[in-house]
């Protein structure tokens, strides 16, 4: 069975990792063990300090030795603000970091939402954020970095990961759905601390194109990195996404699978 670890600041929304595990189990096709290591959040804040700790490489070396004693075939970095915050040469260094200590190919989910637009030949996107507004800036910036155009940011200025965590279906659906845009060819939703992944294909519906959340990509990366060169199987109840084969191309080095470029 594939193994992809996550690693997942404090408690708000990782019960979403064994909802996507029960899917893939309930889609015939195998199932896959998505184990998460919570690691350390000394202040739970969406605040550019405190997120620079939460992503520290003390922090996350720590959570990725633990995941290296799990045997998992791939470590992810399950916090797209505690990745995008370091700017792109940072959170590249960071996911160094995460491979050297787990010993297996890794990423995080700032770069799981590039390679997933680029899986789908998405260039174009609407953004809605739950973050305030000068911490999601730091996302488009990141996005941009990689050719990814922001046609509209939204943000929702909620401080604390734990209140991102109680928003349900009936929030989350008229909360994307209010912040699309004619323009994007997908809606992104970056904060791991949202409950999402029960409510993809209903996103979508409401939307008419990909939304792409930020768990759902996280696994989405870690069990692209796990399968290797055969490639990720197509899923079903789990969006756009899961419902194409994604490869990584063959002659890809270790060093550099995190950066995959289509």
């Amino acid at each position: 069975m594939v193994s992809a670890g996550f690693l997942y600041p404090g408690y708000s929304a990782e019960d979403d990792y064994p909802a996507i595990e029960r899917a893939l189990r309930s889609s015939g096709l195998g199932g896959a063990r998505l184990p998460v290591v919570h690691t350390l959040m000394r202040e739970d804040a969406h605040r550019v300090d405190a997120l620079l700790d939460i992503g520290g490489e003390d922090v996350l070396g720590e959570g990725a030795r633990a995941l290296r004693d799990l045997g998992v075939q791939a470590a992810v970095w399950a916090c797209t603000s505690g990745s995008f915050v370091f700017g792109w040469d940072g959170a590249l260094q960071q996911v160094a970091g995460v491979r050297e200590a787990a010993g297996v190919p890794a990423s995080s989910t700032s770069f799981a939402f590039v390679h997933a637009a680029r899986a789908l030949g998405v260039t174009r996107v609407a953004i809605a954020a739950t973050y305030p507004s000068d911490v999601a800036e730091r996302f488009v910036a990141f996005l941009g970095h990689a050719g990814i155009e922001v046609v509209a940011l939204s943000c929702r200025g909620i401080v604390t990961a734990a209140e991102v965590g109680t928003l349900g279906r009936d929030e989350v659906l008229a909360f994307v759905a209010a912040n699309d845009h004619p323009d994007a060819e997908a809606v992104l939703v970056p904060d791991t601390a949202l409950h999402t992944v029960s409510w993809l294909d209903e996103l979508e519906a409401r939307t008419g194109k990909p939304v792409l959340t930020a768990n759902q990509v996280s696994v989405w990366e870690g069990l692209r990195l796990a399968s290797g060169p055969g490639g990720l199987p197509p899923r079903t109840r789990l969006g756009r996404l899961f419902a194409a084969p994604a490869a990584v191309p063959a002659g890809l080095s270790e060093q550099g699978r995190h950066t995959w470029q289509l």
